[in-house]
């Protein structure tokens, strides 16, 4: 499948890459969901409230994808910030190694957008071997961090978070919307909750970001050394 040896210089320059590709494919997509909110809008003053929904699923995903990019950005910094434990050590480091993982994991998802990331895979696996990559694609060791997969995954929006959507989206644009009680039940929001933000989404998100989802804390870099419980590779 792979040929050649582990190139330091060519991991580093797509490292820089992808993190340039994926700011970018972030502000374009909180653009366009900036764009679509009013959209919605427009459906709910058509008492359209069931298109809406439709268009707010979309809109979320989009907006897990960004936070999934987030991340994802993330640790191409923290590979670059510790390129040297990458260089100097034959097994991957133990605080790398949800980051290295993870990157490998995601590269077959992302790279018709962003090839760099196809590249990056690659070099990992170059340096830390094919059993330590097979393991990462599959996440049978775990390392992937959960909150990327969630946020690239399949299922449908909690029907809470989406009604959540639509009560920012409708108080942002003065719209009278009576939301889906039970769907608000489901996820224990309920409008009041949105009231006392002050009209912010009842998840905490910001109006002004387009972004409406419950924020996460951000991902642990597991800042400790060690020697690795990672694959042995060709470094």
């Amino acid at each position: 499948m792979f040929s050649g040896n582990y190139k330091g210089s060519k991991l580093r320059v797509n490292l820089r890459l992808a993190i340039n590709r994926l700011k970018l494919l972030q502000k374009k997509k909180t653009e366009q969901a900036l764009k679509a909110r009013k959209e919605i809008a427009d459906y709910l003053q058509l008492c359209k409230a069931e298109r809406a929904r439709i268009r707010v699923e979309h809109i979320i995903r989009e907006d897990y994808m960004v936070e999934a990019m987030e991340v994802l950005e993330m640790y191409c910094d923290l590979l670059l910030a510790r390129f040297g434990l990458i260089e100097t050590m034959k097994y991957c480091d133990d605080g790398l190694t949800e980051a290295v993982c993870t990157l490998i994991w995601v590269a077959p998802r992302l790279q018709s957008d962003i090839a760099e990331m196809k590249l990056i895979a690659d070099q990992l696996t170059l340096k830390y071997g094919k059993t330590f990559a097979e393991q990462s694609r599959a996440n049978s060791n775990g390392a992937v961090n959960e909150r990327v997969i969630h946020r690239m995954g399949s299922q449908a929006p909690p029907r809470a978070l989406v009604e959540g959507y639509l009560i920012e989206i409708a108080q942002s644009h003065h719209i009278d919307f009576t939301p889906d009680e039970e769907a608000l039940q489901e996820g224990s929001v309920s409008v009041a909750s949105s009231e006392k933000n002050g009209g912010m989404f009842p998840y905490g998100g910001d109006s002004d970001s387009g972004r409406g989802y419950p924020p996460d804390p951000p991902p642990s870099f597991n800042a400790g050394g060690g020697g690795g419980r990672g694959g042995g590779g060709g470094g």
